[in-house]
């Protein structure tokens, strides 16, 4: 870390500033155990990716059947909470003041993030900058996403944490040579434990020292 140079926080969305994987994971299983019996837990094998690359991978045909599903999600979506984690809005609050420059980088698309906006107003202004699917060409793991929110805060790689619950946002934190803190939220702490810089199940009692010390 440059301590003479800005740091910054890259927060994922789902599963790390909102609590919506268990809602997720409820309708992509549905959708698992209709079209892709074969793959046990749908929902939670999907998790990290793009609608596009779902699309792709698994949604090729019939022909017709990614508008349906389209369409589907984005009435589930209006039904949807965006409930906060635990201890976020304060953690935020707390890395503003210190000036810390905060991103959220999600798989999210602008549809899905404005019915978050329509809850939660204020979302846009707690943060400095949102990369959604729509803003990349590659979907993680792949980590041109949190490369392209560093590049827009301004801040090197090496002075930015990522806040990750999925496995592919770990990877692709990781290989934008980033420090991962990883949210047990989706995953079980074990499971991640080796991927990231330090597990926490939420933000209760997480401070901007704490965060400072993994980047030293």
């Amino acid at each position: 870390m440059n301590k003479e140079k800005p740091i910054a926080a890259l927060f994922d969305f789902d599963g790390v500033v909102v609590d919506t994987e268990p809602q997720y994971t409820l309708f992509w299983d549905e959708k698992g155990k209709k079209y892709h019996p074969e793959i046990p837990d749908f929902g939670h094998h999907i998790k990290g990716q793009t609608l596009i690359q779902i699309y792709k991978q698994y949604f090729r045909q019939p022909e017709g059947l990614q508008e349906e599903i389209t369409r589907q999600l984005l009435d589930y979506e209006l039904t949807m909470h965006f409930e906060y984690i635990d201890g976020v809005v304060d953690f935020m609050k707390e890395l503003r003041e210190k000036g810390v420059k905060l991103a959220i980088v999600t798989s999210s698309n602008d549809a899905k993030m404005a019915n978050a906006y329509r809850e939660h107003p204020e979302l846009k202004s707690m943060v400095d900058y949102i990369v959604t699917a729509d803003r990349v060409t590659h979907s993680k793991p792949h980590p041109e996403c949190f490369l392209l929110g560093a590049e827009m805060l301004g801040v090197e790689k090496d002075n930015c944490i990522v806040f990750e619950d999925s496995f592919h946002g770990i990877e692709a934190g990781n290989r934008a040579g980033m420090k991962v803190i990883g949210l047990s939220t989706t995953n079980s702490a074990e499971a991640i434990a080796d991927k990231c810089a330090l597990v926490i199940p939420d933000f209760t009692d997480f401070s901007v020292e704490k965060m400072k010390s993994i980047l030293q």
